[in-house]
């Protein structure tokens, strides 16, 4: 939602600024303007197009709207005919100089990693909501069960289970979901780093809200060079043919959404770096999350605190003797309470694409 909304603010700056400014051509580049921002929001979302080429489309169908507005201005407008040449030679004509190439570079740096970082996040997702509907064994079932209820059966509704028997207990559990713990750490690293890289060229909140003026010192450069630009566009596309209609003036309605979308782009503490970095820190808590989660819920509620009589799942006891295991599935072989069988193929695929991610 903070992505759409930075989107449509800065697409509200750029048709704000023809408005503002470039009254007689706003209308026809409000729908160039919606068009460019349809396809960032396309890009970070995921949809497999290129930021060159939409950065050079959006130019190209702006040029036929300048030629007609400012370079070589009529009483009517030019033929589509006529309009489609201009587009044609645009890049070859370079009507707003190093503009262009300066938006592509800057879109190609700041999107992709937002993109990126939106793709982490629906894996992070997927992630937590795939571990979180895990079937267990029967072993593990019966296990739990012993660990919880059968001492209910001597009556011995108070005793909770000793601690080493616990973790045996939990730990053979969760024994597939321990193994995600490696990967997960170096997700949120990644994430960590990504996030603390967004910045600069790299900004796309500064990138896209400073969009309109890239456009403007556009049209300045088309303005200035407007006797050479006529002369070009003649020798390639022939005096200009114009048909007999009229553009209509601004119909961008600029009250439209702008005291929400001002809000966001003022109040420093929603800019969407301090919301990342919020984010970041808030999920760095639950870096250890899938390995020491047996130890967390034995620690928390489960077992009996150090030094008290508990269960041992035959009787209650001082302590428990036999030997607890570490985490993950090798550590299980050694398990006396719950006999574990190989990786959950429902795990290796997460830890699969929490690898690609990590490369990504």
């Amino acid at each position: 939602e903070t992505f759409e909304t930075l989107i449509r603010l800065a697409e509200n700056y750029t048709s704000t600024l023809f408005c503002n400014v470039y009254r007689n051509m706003a209308a026809e580049a409000t729908t160039h303007v919606q068009e460019f921002f349809t396809d960032v929001g396309l890009f970070i979302f995921g949809t497999d197009v290129s930021t060159e080429e939409f950065v050079n489309r959006f130019f190209d169908t702006l040029f036929p709207v300048v030629y007609n507005h400012v370079i070589n201005p009529g009483l009517t407008d030019i033929s589509l005919e006529y309009a489609e040449c201009l587009r044609m030679v645009r890049r070859d004509i370079r009507p707003f100089g190093n503009i262009p190439k300066k938006a592509i570079g800057q879109m190609g740096r700041s999107l992709l990693p937002s993109r990126t970082f939106l793709q982490a996040l629906n894996l992070g997702i997927e992630v937590i909501n795939t571990t979180d509907h895990l079937h267990f064994s029967k072993d593990c079932s019966r296990a739990l069960l012993r660990m919880q209820y059968c001492p209910h059966c001597q009556g011995l509704t108070l005793s909770k289970p000793c601690m080493g028997y616990c973790l045996n207990v939990i730990r053979g559990c969760l024994a597939n979901m321990a193994e995600v713990d490696l990967h997960w750490q170096g997700y949120i690293q990644s994430l960590e780093e990504l996030s603390s890289a967004m910045s600069g060229t790299y900004d796309i909140e500064h990138v896209l809200l400073n969009f309109h003026s890239l456009v403007n010192d556009a049209l300045v450069q088309a303005h200035i060079n407007r006797p050479e630009l006529s002369e070009q566009v003649n020798k390639v596309c022939g005096p200009p043919v114009r048909k007999p209609t009229k553009s209509p003036g601004c119909s961008f309605d600029r009250n439209k959404d702008s005291q929400r979308l001002k809000v966001f782009s003022r109040d420093s503490e929603e800019t969407l770096t301090n919301r990342r970095k919020e984010f970041i820190n808030h999920l760095r808590l639950y870096r250890a999350f899938y390995g020491g989660l047996a130890d967390q819920l034995c620690g928390n509620e489960l077992a009996a605190a150090d030094g008290l009589p508990c269960w041992n799942g035959e009787d209650v006891v001082r302590s428990y003797t036999h030997r607890v295991v570490g985490s993950g599935i090798k550590a299980q072989s050694a398990n006396p309470e719950v006999k574990v069988k190989g990786t959950d193929p429902v795990i290796s695929q997460i830890i699969d694409k929490l690898k690609h991610v990590i490369q990504v």
